[in-house]
């Protein structure tokens, strides 16, 4: 194994339409301006970070940073959630999404990034892991940082994923939503949170550990990511009304309580549907539900600002 530097920064190229990669250079002169320096790494495809991160920690690695968006930090968080003694992570954000961030006040700023990545507070976090069937119909386990869903949140992911994203991530996610939703039906479903049990139609259930998802959406705004809890939010059969009544008000997080929504918070969650639909991880689709998550307390260490407003 090749002998890593104590501070190694794995790039992922393709967030916000693939300028990271081109961009990696400038990033890395602004980073080490502010006296941020180690190894880089390049992500080569999908799911390359998390092997890229497990090498990085055999080789003596103390601090990876997490160049690119929510996939790029989900990537690193499989690769590094069963090791003891894992390094910590910091984030410069890169993709268009960058929802994770937004729960701790991280800033998009590459210099104001690695500073925190430099002089940050380490905080232990939780993460989320989720058990699923695989799209090839085998029995899958996979991990989350920000938040994971069942249901119609995962075809919005896939539809804003495939698009350009040229207009952002809020116009991008916002457009998506309203498309899917036209075609979407409300499935029957079988909830089960630490026991407590809840059915009916649901278009979604949200399983968050940070309180952002989609391009800005406060979904989740109590969810605190260090207190061994996951927030759950269901989404009932909503009509298209209520869909547009309620979008602005989830962007500020003043959208609970409301007469089709719940919110719960547990340990372990399962989800059953009459009919299988999407499971989303951090803006990804592997699979489809049944589906259990659980939370992972305290499962890893993130340099975050002093003045965390996460911590609230």
């Amino acid at each position: 194994m090749v002998r890593m530097r104590e501070t190694v920064c794995l790039v992922n190229p393709a967030p916000a339409t693939g300028p990271t990669g081109r961009r990696w250079p400038e990033f890395a002169h602004q980073a080490a301006g502010v006296g941020l320096e180690g190894n880089a790494l390049i992500s080569e495809h999908r799911g390359h970070l998390g092997v890229l991160a497990r090498e990085a920690a055999a080789g003596g690695a103390r601090l990876l940073v997490v160049v690119g968006g929510d996939g790029a930090l989900n990537e690193v968080a499989n690769g590094i959630a069963d090791l003891d003694d894992a390094p910590a992570v910091a984030l410069i954000p890169s993709g268009t999404g960058g929802d994770f961030v937004r729960t701790f006040g991280i800033p998009n700023d590459v210099a104001a990034a690695a500073r925190i990545a430099i002089d940050g507070e380490t905080k232990t976090i939780d993460l989320g892991r989720v058990g699923y069937r695989a799209w090839d119909g085998s029995d899958a386990t996979a991990i989350f940082a920000n938040v994971a869903s069942a249901g119609m949140s995962g075809a919005i992911a896939q539809r804003a994923n495939d698009t350009s994203k040229a207009l952002g991530a809020r116009a991008s996610y916002l457009w998506a939503t309203l498309a899917v939703f036209k075609r979407w039906s409300a499935v029957e479903t079988e909830l089960s949170v630490d026991g407590e049990r809840r059915s009916g139609k649901m278009f979604d259930v949200v399983v968050a550990n940070g309180r952002f998802f989609g391009g800005g959406m406060k979904m989740c705004p109590d969810a605190v990511a260090d207190d061994g809890l996951l927030d759950v939010v269901t989404i009932g059969d909503v009509t298209k009304r209520d869909l547009m009544l309620t979008m602005p008000k989830i962007y500020c997080g003043t959208h609970l309580p409301h007469p089709k929504a719940e919110a719960l918070r547990g340990r372990v969650v399962t989800v059953e549907t009459a009919e299988p639909v999407p499971v989303e991880l951090d803006g990804e689709q592997p699979g489809t539900t049944p589906a259990r998550f659980e939370v992972l307390p305290g499962a890893m260490r993130l340099r975050v600002p002093t003045s965390d407003p996460g911590a609230a």
